[in-house]
């Protein structure tokens, strides 16, 4: 501010030309004096909030032409073989787009927020009240959302870590289904039933991924106990290299399929157990195709499953009365047995 000096003369005369051509003069002279400061000042201003918005521009610009590239090698190898069991475009795309606008919104903040504390720094203000003051207010907002917090943390591990993405079947917990769209704070899945959950990423503890890697397909068959453990191997070898051979399961099969032997022998069964390494997802169909064959083949080489209708030994004749009961002595009236039974007519009340 310009300093003015009144005198008590000052304050009860009127003000003439010659006290505003001194006024007009101190001022002149205090603008003299601090235009250089003021003019460093704005330069210093100007070159922060040039330097920051340039800076921030290239390094938006690189990240986006990172998540580019991403999107494009993910597109290279969409159709081949490689393509259809390891990569799924969209996948990629929405897990590298959450990815960019992470890293976009944290360069940005961190880009911006340094340069509005060096433009407070230019003016001497001093910051340690500032930074104290957001600090605590940092302090109470998180407290007060922290869920909210622990959503976003929690989505943004879960993206950065490639846990699941769009398309895999998860088991989140809390709820189970295919990944239709992953967000930083919400994912959504579709139930067996068709309907769709919605999963804070916060709440869910443990996920187990269906779709990563490879999955197993077991089978048991059980058998009668006195069936010849040879041809019951011999079929079920048979119907194995026939599966592993035929279109389109031989695609889905990623191993032979093998006998692991006996899981357990009871006095009347026995189970055989099977397996067979399997496309991520592809499980329960690799399963469904080999008890199909397997019933398929073990009726055509005379092998009897448990459960069925018992054989007769030959030369034996089935009778036909052996399962109906005696007649009962109550379907005749006239039978001692029926008139003992009979209920006591009433007495005649009116005598």
């Amino acid at each position: 501010m310009i300093p003015f000096v009144l005198s008590a003369d000052d304050t009860t005369r009127q003000p003439t030309l010659k006290d505003a051509q001194e006024q007009a003069g101190q001022a002149a002279s205090w603008v003299e004096q601090n235009w250089s400061a003021w003019l460093g000042i704005g330069l210093r201003i100007l070159l922060i909030i040039v330097v920051a918005s340039v800076l921030r521009v290239v390094i938006r610009r690189a990240i986006t032409k990172l998540i580019e590239r991403m999107n494009r090698t993910a597109q290279a190898v969409d159709g081949t073989a490689l393509g259809g069991l390891l990569v799924n475009v969209e996948r990629r795309r929405q897990r590298s787009h959450a990815i960019g606008s992470v890293l976009r919104s944290v360069a940005s903040f961190l880009i911006m927020g340094t340069a509005a504390l060096m433009i407070l720094g230019t003016f001497e203000i001093n910051l340690a009240p500032l930074l104290a003051s957001a600090g605590v207010a940092g302090v109470a907002i998180g407290f007060g959302a922290r869920n909210l917090v622990t959503d976003f943390l929690s989505g943004v591990f879960m993206i950065l870590e490639d846990q699941y993405g769009v398309g895999d079947s998860i088991d989140a917990g809390v709820a189970s289904g295919e990944v239709i769209e992953v967000g930083l704070r919400v994912t959504k899945l579709r139930g067996d039933n068709g309907e769709i959950w919605y999963v804070r990423n916060g709440e869910v503890k443990r996920i187990g991924n269906l779709s990563q890697g490879w999955a197993t397909a077991g089978v048991d068959v059980t058998v009668r106990a006195d069936e010849d453990l040879d041809k019951v191997k011999a079929t079920l070898a048979e119907v194995g290299e026939t599966v592993s051979k035929a279109e389109p399961w031989n695609e889905m099969l990623w191993g032979p399929v093998e006998i692991l032997g006996l899981d357990s022998v009871l006095l009347d069964s026995m189970v055989v157990r099977i397996s067979a390494k399997t496309m991520p997802g592809k499980a329960l169909t690799i399963e469904r195709e080999l008890r199909w064959r397997i019933k398929r083949a073990f009726d055509e080489a005379g092998i009897r499953l448990v459960g069925g209708v018992p054989v007769q030994a030959d030369g034996e004749a089935a009778d036909p009365t052996a399962g109906m009961s005696a007649p009962s002595a109550y379907a005749s009236t006239t039978s001692p047995q029926s008139l003992a039974a009979s209920p006591i007519a009433p007495t005649n009340m009116a005598k």
